[in-house]
């Protein structure tokens, strides 16, 4: 794999840089709902495929006030809440590793956000990370949601004016259902940073068809970071 090619990374922001699991569970918990952590992010996630199929042109930031109501009954909660849900947002945490690999990296490459969310709320987590995009490509701004494929076309165009192609981008992921699998489809060089490794199911993610092969495979960013430092050293 030449990595040498490579001067853009596109992110996933949910789940892969922001920890948005914690943040669901922080949220119902607060909230009195004393089910398993497991057991509310597999809601969470069955809610948003519902979600997802009814509104596929809606951000995903704006489906959580839909997405709270369909789970409520089945976590043991009123509802109406959703708002609320959508509210805490700005208080998603950021992985550990996040703010610091993304510092690393921009030393090397265009950092692109390719998020299903919103403007505001992406402003929220980019602020979170430390603000390290060069550029952002939301579903406000293209209509649609990953895993659609207009997604990566609208940010290929975009990038394109910096010197950016398909065979110089990498796309880097936690979501096999979102990203992984869509990306790898159209061509890209991916990376999956399997946040859940060693945990069972997908969380609050949609379960994929198949898991894909990606080209590069992680836990974490950092280490994203230290095998691109390690391959593209001086010699």
């Amino acid at each position: 794999m030449d990595l040498s090619r490579i001067n853009c990374l596109t992110f996933d922001v949910v789940g892969t840089l922001i920890d948005f699991e914690a943040g669901i569970v922080e949220f119902f918990r607060a909230r009195g709902c004393d089910r398993d952590r497991e057991e509310i992010l597999a809601a969470f996630g069955r809610a948003e495929a519902v979600q997802q199929d009814l509104t596929p042109e809606t951000p995903f930031t704006q489906m959580l006030s839909p997405i709270y109501d369909r789970m409520a009954p089945e976590m043991g909660l009123p509802p109406g809440r959703g708002e609320a849900f959508r509210a805490s947002i700005p208080g998603w945490p950021a992985f550990p590793d996040s703010v610091e690999a993304l510092r690393r990296l921009r030393s090397r490459f265009r950092l692109v956000a390719l998020t299903n969310a919103d403007n505001r709320a992406l402003s929220h987590m980019a602020s979170t990370l430390d603000n390290p995009f060069d550029d952002t490509v939301t579903c406000e701004d293209v209509g649609v949601n990953k895993p659609d494929p207009q997604v990566f076309a609208y940010c290929r165009g975009r990038q394109s004016i910096h010197g950016v192609t398909l065979a110089s981008t990498m796309h880097v992921a936690q979501s096999q259902y979102h990203d992984i699998g869509v990306a790898k489809r159209l061509g890209y060089l991916t990376t999956w940073i399997e946040r859940r490794s060693g945990a069972d199911g997908f969380g609050a993610s949609p379960v994929p068809e198949a898991v894909t092969q990606p080209d590069l495979h992680f836990t974490t960013l950092t280490e994203l970071a230290d095998h691109l430092d390690a391959a593209l050293a001086p010699t």
